[in-house]
């Protein structure tokens, strides 16, 4: 996913004179915490790729005065957790922008925010924003699971004239997670655009299953693709899993339609549940497929703590994990 992503960039930049790449740590000395910028400044050098302040209001607003002047950023904060002083400006000028001129000065920008918690990155580096983004009108918002994904997603940001919000999880990036080897994919050629609003079947039921109601499905996204794959192994033929891709636009029509077919369904994310996207999903399913449903629209996230915590064993008690998701599979499948 780095190198799809970087790529992505790269090719952007090549293609484009009026893209410029910055934020923290993106610049000559490091290349990205996580290496997602290494190679770019000495390639463009630093009038288009360059590192910014630890001041995310200021990175996230100056979007708005590139546009003006002709220029289309793409922006990074280092961790979600960092996003909130940025908020602001996301909700009050970039996201606003467009409506409130009718047309006349759109935002195009791209934010890039790698996401999620593995290996004790603690309270200030694991945290997932969804939800919150989820809440502002005017901004797109993507979450790829995989580096074919992450390519196609970056490219038609770029192209969408709006404001996006490219969500990385981190603990995908390198497969670090064991059991999320399918995140490494070939990577597509630089012409690849992925529609926004667009689910994939990232894991298909047998027919047999179905046809004999034995059958449930998972919509999620991000690290919960490998979760549903995982867990579902314990249940062969029996779950189908949806990867929805992007947040907002949201693919609706593949969720119910594939809702319809099984009829037990499990909403599935990293975040705490409460008041979440994810519960605001299940509601959504609930109103439009409820003469098909044979049990209740099941939710499982993390635990409803504050923060993630530091220490590794907490942690993993917080998230979700494939045996966690395999015990709702069969509560549902019971039904």
């Amino acid at each position: 996913m780095v190198d799809a992503a970087l790529h992505a960039v790269e090719e952007i930049l090549q293609d484009h004179p009026e893209a410029l790449f910055y934020g923290q740590d993106v610049g000559k000395r490091l290349g990205g915490v996580f290496r997602e910028a290494a190679t770019l400044a000495d390639k463009f050098g630093d009038n288009r790729v360059f590192n910014m302040a630890i001041q995310e209001a200021y990175i996230v607003g100056s979007t708005a005065g590139m546009n003006a002047v002709g220029l289309k950023p793409i922006v990074e904060v280092q961790f979600a957790d960092y996003i909130y002083p940025g908020i602001n400006q996301l909700v009050t000028e970039i996201s606003k922008s467009c409506y409130l001129s009718c047309g006349k000065f759109p935002v195009s920008m791209i934010l890039r925010v790698p996401i999620g918690a593995y290996g004790g990155g603690g309270p200030y580096h694991s945290g997932s924003v969804e939800s919150t983004l989820a809440t502002i009108k005017g901004i797109k918002i993507a979450y790829p699971s995989n580096a074919a994904d992450i390519k196609g997603l970056m490219k038609a940001a770029y192209y969408d004239g709006n404001p996006v919000v490219m969500l990385e999880h981190k603990g995908l990036y390198w497969s670090k997670v064991p059991g999320t080897e399918d995140a490494k994919t070939i990577e597509p050629d630089r012409d690849y655009i992925l529609p926004f609003g667009k689910g994939t079947v990232a894991l298909e039921s047998s027919r047999d299953a179905v046809d004999n109601g034995e059958s449930i499905c998972i919509i999620t996204y991000g690290m919960g693709v490998y979760w549903a794959k995982n867990a579902a192994k314990q249940f062969p033929g029996c779950v189908e899993v949806i990867d929805i891709r992007t947040i907002y636009p949201l693919d609706e029509a593949m969720i119910f339609n594939t809702v319809r077919k099984h009829g037990k369904c499990l909403v599935l994310t990293e975040e705490q549940l409460r008041n979440s996207f994810c519960e605001a999903l299940a509601g959504r399913i609930a109103q439009h497929c409820f003469q098909y449903l044979d049990a209740p629209v099941m939710t499982l996230g993390a635990l409803d703590l504050p923060a993630v915590p530091m220490n590794m064993g907490l942690e993993a008690a917080m998230l979700p994990n494939a045996d966690k998701v395999a015990a709702k599979i069969g509560e549902l499948l019971r039904w």
